[in-house]
């Protein structure tokens, strides 16, 4: 009888203890890894890997922009690429360091693409999303920068 009270918290108990190991499972990426730190620190690490960078200047109001993010940079081809080729970092044009960003990297319209080495020297500018298909299509562009 004692057993039977005790089984819903022990059911309880596994059930948290199978949530949480599925939490800490790291999931298998795909597509574009972005960078999370400044700018700056794109650069150094893209130094220290001996890696180009791909700055995405975007702003959160842009449709195409989005589009970039949900349905181009998700993919596993571009990302392979990218990954192994770039540091990327995303930058919010009109927010955070974005603005300062913008005075040394100005845009015409977004989203603006910057293919950059590690000192932040441009070798290559791509405003909007290419035409046709952008996954093929950017994914040559990465691949034909030195």
């Amino acid at each position: 009888m004692k057993l039977i009270k005790f089984l819903p918290f022990v059911a309880l108990f596994a059930i948290a203890m199978v949530a949480f190991t599925f939490k800490q499972t790291p999931k298998a990426t795909k597509g574009v890894n972005f960078f999370h730190g400044t700018f700056k620190e794109a650069l150094a690490k893209a130094k220290k890997e001996n890696k180009l960078v791909m700055m995405d200047c975007y702003t959160v109001w842009c449709g195409p922009c989005k589009m970039l993010k949900s349905k181009v940079f998700t993919d596993k081809g571009l990302g392979d690429v990218m990954n192994s080729k770039y540091v990327c970092i995303a930058v919010d044009y009109e927010n955070g360091e974005g603005p300062a960003i913008a005075e040394k990297y100005p845009v015409e319209g977004f989203p603006t693409l910057f293919f950059m080495d590690a000192n932040g020297k441009v070798k290559k500018k791509v405003v909007g999303v290419p035409n046709g298909n952008p996954v093929a299509a950017l994914t040559e562009l990465a691949k034909s920068i030195k």
